[in-house]
């Protein structure tokens, strides 16, 4: 029998352009990858699938068609007018991001309306012109993302201004009446009392702060928390409202409580913390059966829902972490003193209690409030001191030989020994069950008695902090399942979950594509579970190659975002179905929450409002990012003061980023990172290769990519701008 031809009749331009119109008109609300329109046009030679998908790309040109992939596109059924949020960049090439979170479109100045970054703005689409860009025009701004700016005072005869590192587009002028006595040099908040119009341009504010000279160590780490809008002074009136809090235990406390006083308890935290919210009881049931308590602070108990404390901690949401100082939720007397579980006093806990046998296996569990009292307060580093001494290997996963003769030695070191075992059987069930293993590095200095820093390193997580990691996670799943986890028909009451979504597709297939390069291999499809170990084989393959940082780079840039909701969708990169967080309620709000929820529903309450909580949660999970952006400034601003005495000396370091404009470099000897500027690399006529994370010159071809060794000079260092500029030193 003679084969059938492939691809039936042909097709020109035109008749593909109507083939292709009537297919999406006839299904408006689908996205439809290349292969669905093939298959239903019977396309199958390859110069028809070429045909169509240029014929695609110009009616999307033409916005007849919305590309929503590298792959796919979907029917244009928005107007001429949307809304969402326009984002100011320093270069001029400000955007608007639409609210359905499509393709961001172009925004010249002289169409920005002189919209704030982070605005809500109502924008028209211009007419297309032939060979160009799709550019929108601001239109109305619909809500201003901020009032308050931080800068720099420059007070001259007639007039003042603020000079802000926010991306505006002028300065904000500033009345002589209303400097509250600023002066040149000072760096103060600002709030605005006029933006732009159509009469005036200008930008006009009254300062609200001073918070003194430039450069001076305090006035900076509070000039990076009111930049983020975040606050740099706790208010006297809560201050005032945790004074009176007693922290007597009556007996009514202990009556409704368990008694752990006379179980062996510590808590195990970084040497310099103060608010320690979480310890580890143990205790032998004999037949070998162990019953391990995770005590939790019980902060609940103290801060009333609705009080002046409970509403400032909720706005707050979080402790925030700068490089010099802690800015907690709690006031002081609060969170470094009657909830912190310090060693050698009664504490009130809200515990999660297990029975496990020597298998590591959990035989039963349950969630109680107790009383405790630490035996002890460990650092971190005296609990890996103790488990080195007895014979752990940290790093190797494995737990410490069978005591000798003498025992182990080191205070508590029977008890830490059989905690470190047990952690590292649940740490591989938890990988076993398809745990994405990500270890990550965090950047750490040792400042002197001025805030100075005089020494940069990377905080490698160690055998002991797995440990309380591990039981964390125990007590923080099996909290989540308690209330999540119901029979098939029954609705599960409301609670803050923490949840964490399968990596963007996209971002996955563009790893595979990167590291096939190099020789790797990658699972992009088929079950959470396949694609997590295939995840872990890769990270473990790459460990000590040069392209190490590359593929940890790009893989960690597919991962979404964690954050908090009352809708569970699980935890993708800890392979838990239910998963919340109960075990730092002093410096997490939606910890508080879990804690108040859980109480009442033991006490047999209804079930809490949903929409309220979902509220709760997303301010939490803002509030969480808008932290780690300050964390992330204040390192910023000590890794420059850390440099700024070594301008001109050379050093070995790896390529951390590739942007448009420059090649940012990593210091290995400290970890400092610096921008090697565009303008630099003057040899050649560089590209952007954005899916590749590689510059290539036009002329030599040398190629600069993600996670390559580079020799760099220490160029400049712009303490005020958080900016560190290398040249290369060859």
């Amino acid at each position: 029998m003679a084969k059938g031809k492939k691809g039936g009749k042909r097709m020109n331009k035109k008749q593909m352009t109507e083939a292709l119109v009537t297919l999406f008109q006839s299904l408006p609300n689908e996205d439809l990858s290349f292969q669905t329109i093939f298959k239903q046009l019977h396309l199958d030679t390859h110069p028809l699938k070429m045909l169509a998908i240029d014929v695609m790309e110009e009616l999307s040109w033409d916005d007849f068609l919305t590309k929503t992939s590298r792959s796919s596109y979907k029917l244009n059924l928005k107007g001429q007018v949307q809304e969402g949020i326009f984002r100011r960049k320093a270069n001029g090439k400000n955007s608007f991001i639409p609210a359905d979170g499509s393709q961001p479109v172009f925004v010249a100045e002289r169409n920005s309306m002189f919209a704030l970054d982070g605005d809500r703005v109502r924008v028209s689409f211009n007419a297309r012109r032939a060979n160009h860009i799709k550019e929108a025009m601001v239109t109305e701004i619909l809500e201003r993302a901020r009032d308050t700016f931080v800068g720099k005072l420059t007070v001259e005869r007639d007039f003042a201004f603020l000079v802000t590192d926010s991306n505006l587009a002028i300065d904000i002028m500033v009345p002589k009446k209303k400097l509250k006595g600023g002066k040149t040099g000072d760096k103060a908040v600002v709030k605005i009392i006029q933006w732009p119009s159509r009469e005036s341009k200008n930008i006009v504010g009254e300062v609200i702060d001073v918070l003194g000279k430039t450069g001076e160590n305090n006035v900076e780490m509070h000039a990076i928390l009111a930049q983020y809008g975040l606050p740099y002074k706790y208010p006297k009136n809560v201050e005032d409202a945790a004074e009176k809090i007693p922290a007597e235990i009556t007996e009514a406390d202990l009556k409704e409580r368990e008694d752990f006083r006379d179980v062996t308890t510590f808590t195990i935290d970084p040497k310099d913390a103060k608010d320690y919210d979480d310890a580890l009881s143990v205790r032998s049931l004999g037949n070998g059966l162990w019953e391990i308590g995770v005590h939790i602070a019980d902060v609940s108990h103290y801060v009333q829902e609705g009080s002046v404390i409970d509403k400032e901690a909720q706005r707050r949401a979080t402790s925030v972490y700068l490089v010099d100082r802690t800015i907690p939720m709690l006031p002081e007397r609060l969170c470094n003193f009657i909830c912190s579980l310090r060693p050698d006093e009664d504490k009130l806990c809200y515990s999660a209690v297990f029975v496990m046998d020597d298998t590591g296996e959990v035989l039963k569990w349950r969630l109680v409030h107790t009383v405790i009292r630490s035996n002890r307060r460990f650092a971190y580093e005296e609990v890996q001191k103790i488990l080195e001494d007895n014979g752990v290997v940290d790093g190797t996963g494995k737990p410490a030989p069978k005591a000798p003769k003498g025992g182990y030695k080191g205070e508590f070191a029977d008890e830490l020994i059989l905690l470190d075992r047990m952690a590292k059987i649940l740490r591989e069930k938890r990988f076993a069950n398809g745990a994405v293993r990500f270890e990550r590095e965090e950047l750490h200095f040792d400042i002197d008695e001025t805030g100075k820093p005089v020494r940069c390193y990377f905080k490698i997580s160690k055998d002991a902090n797995k440990l309380i990691e591990e039981f964390m996670l125990l007590a923080n799943r099996s909290v989540a399942e308690s209330i999540g986890k119901v029979p098939k028909g029954v609705k599960a009451k409301t609670l803050p979950y923490r949840i964490h979504d399968s990596p963007d597709p996209l971002k996955l297939e563009n790893l595979r594509e990167v590291i096939s390069k190099f020789g790797y291999k990658l699972k992009t499809s088929g079950t959470r579970g396949a694609i997590s170990k295939s995840l872990n084989n890769l990270m473990t393959e790459c460990i000590g190659t040069r392209e190490q940082n590359l593929i940890q780079t790009v893989a960690l840039r597919a991962m979404m975002k964690a954050r908090y909701s009352v809708h569970n969708i699980g935890h993708y990169g800890l392979a838990f179905d239910y998963y919340t967080h109960f075990t730092s309620p002093i410096r997490r709000y939606p910890d508080t929450m879990v804690h108040r929820l859980l109480t009442r529903y033991q006490q047999g309450g209804r079930s809490a409002n949903k929409e309220h909580y979902e509220e709760l949660c997303e301010h939490s999970s803002d509030m969480e990012q808008t932290a780690a952006n300050a964390e992330r400034d204040s390192i910023k601003y000590k890794m420059v003061e850390f440099m700024s005495d070594k301008i001109g000396n050379v050093y070995e370091a790896h390529i951390s980023g590739i942007q448009s404009y420059g090649i940012y470099c990593e210091i290995d000897e400290n970890h400092c990172e610096g921008l090697v500027p565009m303008h630099d690399l003057d040899d050649d006529y560089y590209d952007f290769d954005e899916r590749n994370y590689c510059l290539v010159g036009r002329r030599r071809h040398r190629k600069y990519q993600l996670g390559d060794p580079i020799t760099i000079k220490v160029a400049r260092a712009n303490i005020e701008k958080r900016q560190l500029d290398f040249a290369l030193a060859d």
